[in-house]
Formats: structure tokens, C-alpha cells, sequence
């Protein structure tokens, strides 16, 4: 079975003896698993401050190859990044020549089941391209409040527990030091979230990034919209009732996430 390729990830591979070490210290999920074999982990890259600067999903595959599966858009940034933290580490990253296909239903040999969610299917590294895109990705990330990168997720402005990362398997409370952990764990342990990405329904029309309102007050931003239903990052305190974002009006979709 072949899948679509995904258009918009960069691959690169990492290598060295202290590839996964080096993650480990850096991101905010655990990624030791990988050092038992073959598995796929999504993990964020935050600033000291606790603030998103990139996610990505970090494979290891049969042959023990690491990889890094990148958002096209915050590929130069995460590697520039990742670089100077490198300092004496073990560790190389270099551009990999393999695809990534991404489909639904029953997956091929070699694939991994996405770690976020099981609505987002399967993934696969390999020299052979992909079909092109058909599948609507959107519909599902917004059925399901799964963030995107560059969309819902925005570089030093979003948290990632605000974002859903803890829902998506993106987190992890024990792992130890990384950067932005203290200010991630003081979120998670100390206080309540206020804000939060949150599926809403729309009736009328509104661009993406319009501004949310509720009589005269800011309460959030309107982000990925399919069919009559869309996600919103929301002061979750001021979202109870109707909500106007330009011409549409908003409310909260009540029904449970899955």
C-alpha cells in the first residue's frame, strides 16, 4: 500500500553516539523508548521561557537510523537552533533524501501509527515518493483539536499544554530536565488553565486569525475551519456563550473530543 507524500516536512537524519542523548536533554517528550528500537515519538522544542519554537516527530527506524520528520516552515530555524546546542555532543545532523508518506487505514510494512492521534493514520519513511495529497487533513486535525505548526502552534507566543500537547502524547511529566520544563511543569502542577485550543462552531464567514470577541472583550483567535466547525485558541473563562468573530458568530462545540 502506498501513501500521499507529505509536501511540507523536511527530513534529516541525525547520527552519532549521543543522537538520542542529545534530544533527550533538549525536548519535551522522553525519547528513550527509541534507544530499545524501531517507534516514532512527537516532541516541541521550547525557548527557556516555556514558549513553543518547533515540533516534530522523531523516528528511529529498523536499521537504527534516527530521523527528524520537520515542518518545512520551521526547518532552517529548528536546525540553526539545535546547532548551537550542540556544543561537544556526538551528534551530526544532516539532510536525509527518504519521503515521508502519510495515509489512513490499514498501514504497510515499515509504517509507524502516528503517535498524536489515531485519526491522523500512519506514517512512513522511504526512498519511494508518495501519491499526491488527497486526504483532507484538515477536516480530521480540526475534528480531533490537533494543532499545526505555523497555524495553531505560532513560535514564541504558544504553550504547549495550552496547544493539547499533553492530550497528544506530546509531553512527559517525568523525563527529567529539558528546556522550558520548569515553566511546562509550573503550568501543568500550579495553576489552571485559562486559555486553551478548543474546537468551536462558525456561522458566517471569517479568515483565519480573526480576532474572537464576546460583548466588546478579547476572548481569542479563530485558526483552521472545516465545514461548520473550526479551532480557536479561547480564554476559556469568557467563551460560555455566543462569541463574533468579523461576520460569523461562534460558540463552543460541547461535544466531547476524541
Amino acid at each position: 500500500m502506498q501513501g500521499e507524500e507529505a509536501t511540507d516536512r523536511r527530513i534529516i537524519a541525525l547520527d552519532g553516539a549521543d543522537a538520542l542523548t542529545f534530544l533527550q536533554g533538549l525536548v519535551s517528550n522522553d525519547v528513550r523508548p527509541l534507544e530499545k528500537g524501531p517507534g516514532l515519538v512527537w516532541a516541541a522544542l521550547l525557548t527557556p521561557q516555556g514558549k513553543y519554537l518547533a515540533d516534530f516527530l522523531i523516528a528511529r527506524l529498523p536499521d537504527g537510523t534516527v530521523l527528524l520528520d520537520l515542518p518545512e516552515g520551521l526547518a532552517d530555524a529548528t536546525l540553526k537552533r539545535l546547532t548551537l546546542y550542540r556544543l561537544r555532543a556526538d551528534v551530526r545532523l544532516t539532510p536525509s533524501a527518504l519521503h515521508v508518506q502519510r495515509g489512513l487505514g490499514p498501514a504497510p510494512d515499515g509504517a509507524f501509527a502516528d503517535p498524536r492521534h489515531p485519526a491522523l493514520g500512519w506514517r512512513l519513511y522511504t526512498a519511494t515518493p508518495g501519491t499526491a495529497p488527497a486526504i483532507d487533513w484538515d477536516a480530521i486535525r480540526v475534528a480531533h483539536v490537533i494543532p499545526e505548526a505555523g497555524r495553531e502552534l505560532i513560535p514564541d507566543d504558544s504553550y504547549i499544554l495550552e496547544a493539547g500537547f499533553e492530550r497528544l502524547h506530546g509531553v512527559d511529566f517525568r523525563k527529567g530536565c529539558y528546556v522550558g520544563q520548569e515553566v511546562t511543569a509550573r503550568m501543568k502542577h500550579k495553576t489552571e488553565l485559562r486559555k486553551g485550543l478548543a474546537r468551536v462552531r462558525i456561522e458566517g464567514d471569517a479568515p483565519f486569525g480573526t480576532p474572537i470577541t464576546a460583548e466588546d472583550r478579547a476572548v481569542g483567535t479563530l485558526f483552521t475551519r472545516s465545514g461548520d466547525r473550526a479551532l480557536a485558541h479561547l480564554r476559556l473563562d469568557r467563551a460560555a456563550g455566543p462569541m463574533q468573530a468579523e461576520n460569523a458568530t461562534i460558540t463552543l462545540d460541547t461535544d466531547d473530543v476524541a
